[in-house]
């Protein structure tokens, strides 16, 4: 069987190279809206909104701006999808839409039904099958090429309602996966139905010594609890010892450096590590070079983006969004900027706040790194805090404090202007030093945060808990489960139900 494996990485070296001559100019990003739109004209959405008169104009960017307004979920929801989702045709997008993907829900919403399209499935296929190709340019061996990839991901099962598909999106994908791929994606079509997580969890730690893993892809807390509890049922060492041909990582969905310290304990060889912009929305970006930790965005995969500027100007102080029409292209973009990113697609989402804020390193390379979301940051008293501000203080708390910090979740206290933190670590350490560093890193991180502890801010409140407190609470709500995400910071109901749930245990 080498000859798979030779003839696997010759491929990818060649299609690699390609990759890195890649145009990347903003035409292709021109090309991509003008395509959408030429294919939804007829659609409701694409002649209430004047779709054809925007083809005949010289400036379709700006036309297109001007026309049509910037839409949350529950916006478009209740304006386009609702009836999408009842099975209406021709409504966001020609033909009927049968397949919706439901988000895992972290900034407190119920989970909303994302629509995926024949169109959207080739797009992440297609990119899926780029970023393998990416592995070319590490030194791996020929063998390597035909090893097993672990997908930790939702369940696979599908529940039909009317004539509509519904579902996690690695079930709507592992639908349309092409059979000559089967015998090298674990886990099996049998486990991967499982919707009850601990069950699908003790059906892999049974079947692992079986499987011969080469890669490894999903959100960092589900992979590594599923390494870590295989390691712990067969009394290892490290996974290594089972999977002795484990090399690449492919990880997102969250931030994977409060996982870096179990990655290492459960590993005893180090892993190539790419990130991934993998949503239920779109397949938005990928890493290209195993060195540089930031990721590409794919400008010509279907997806038309914009980007707003997430400060006072463009939000209010509730993150939500003051002019629905404004919104900057890729050509007009800095460096060093958070922004928050708006996607139209070929799944039929138009002018569509993602929620995410992404910050731009080189925008010549169109290279970006994700630093939080519009709803899940702390301005109190002014401090302006962001998602990206937290991981990277939290990461220089376990170094300093030589601990690891695996879970946690913040919230702002109004009532005495202050920070409730919530970490999740196994190790006996006193608060006080945790909240010593931790103010300290963010004061060096944050002027704001600095200026604010001076004057109005109180000193933050750290509670140190169980990590298995936060899979526990997910599992009382009904998202415990590979696809499923711990929001970091809370409020309003979601910290209400967090507290209750910690009040009863």
């Amino acid at each position: 069987m080498k000859f798979i494996g030779r003839l696997v990485k010759q491929t990818a070296k060649l299609e690699y190279k390609r990759s890195l001559k890649k145009d990347l100019s903003f035409g292709l990003q021109v090309d991509t809206l003008l395509k959408l739109i030429k294919i939804a004209k007829r659609t409701s959405l694409g002649k209430s909104y004047h779709f054809s008169s925007i083809l005949n104009e010289t400036g379709i960017i700006e036309s297109f701006q001007k026309n049509v307004p910037i839409q949350h979920y529950d916006e478009f929801h209740e304006t386009w999808l609702k009836n999408t989702i009842a099975g209406k045709k021709n409504v966001i997008w020609p033909g009927k839409i049968n397949h919706f993907a439901l988000s895992s829900g972290t900034t407190g919403s119920p989970s909303k039904q994302i629509p995926i399209t024949k169109q959207m499935i080739k797009s992440f296929q297609k990119t899926s099958l780029k970023q393998i190709v990416t592995l070319c340019q590490l030194d791996l061996p020929t063998e390597f090429f035909q090893k097993q990839v672990l997908v930790v991901g939702g369940s696979s099962k599908l529940t039909k309602i009317q004539k509509r598909f519904e579902g996690d999106l690695s079930g709507i994908l592992k639908k349309h996966t092409k059979k000559i791929a089967t015998p090298f994606t674990k886990p099996s079509k049998k486990i991967s139905d499982i919707k009850d997580w601990k069950l699908k969890l003790e059906r892999i730690v049974e079947e692992a010594p079986t499987w011969d893993i080469g890669i490894i892809a999903g959100i960092p807390s589900w992979c590594v609890l599923v390494m870590e509890e295989i390691v712990k049922h067969y009394e290892l060492n490290s996974i290594h010892e089972i999977w002795p041909n484990l090399k690449v990582y492919i990880h997102g969905g969250i931030f994977i450096e409060p996982y870096e310290k179990r990655l290492e304990y459960v590993c005893n060889k180090p892993l190539y590590q790419f990130d991934t912009y993998l949503a239920s929305e779109g397949y938005f970006a990928y890493q290209l070079d195993e060195k540089e930790k930031v990721m590409r965005l794919l400008i010509d995969n279907g997806v038309f983006f914009e980007f707003i500027p997430f400060n006072s100007h463009y939000f209010d102080p509730n993150g939500n969004l003051i002019d629905k029409y404004k919104a900057y292209t890729l050509q007009d973009v800095e460096e060093g900027i958070d922004y928050a990113m708006v996607i139209t697609t070929n799944a039929g989402l138009w002018r569509y706040q993602l929620g995410d804020t992404i910050r731009f390193t080189n925008v010549a390379k169109r290279e970006i790194k994700i630093t939080g979301r519009t709803k899940q940051y702390l301005s109190l008293a002014g401090e302006h805090l962001s998602l990206d501000n937290i991981r990277v203080a939290l990461t220089k708390v376990s170094q300093e404090l030589n601990i690891v910090i695996e879970e946690f979740t913040v919230f702002a206290e109004e009532e005495h202007s202050k920070h409730s933190w919530y970490i999740g670590t196994d190790k006996q350490i006193d608060a006080n030093l945790i909240q010593t560093c931790l103010d300290k890193q963010l004061a060096l991180l944050n002027d704001d945060y600095k200026s604010a502890r001076k004057n109005t801010l109180g000193v933050p409140e750290i509670n140190l808990i169980s990590s298995d407190l936060f899979y526990q609470y997910l599992g009382s709500i009904g998202k415990l489960g590979a696809q499923n995400k711990f929001p970091r910071i809370i409020r309003g109901n979601q910290k209400n139900s967090w507290l209750e749930f910690l009040k009863n245990n």
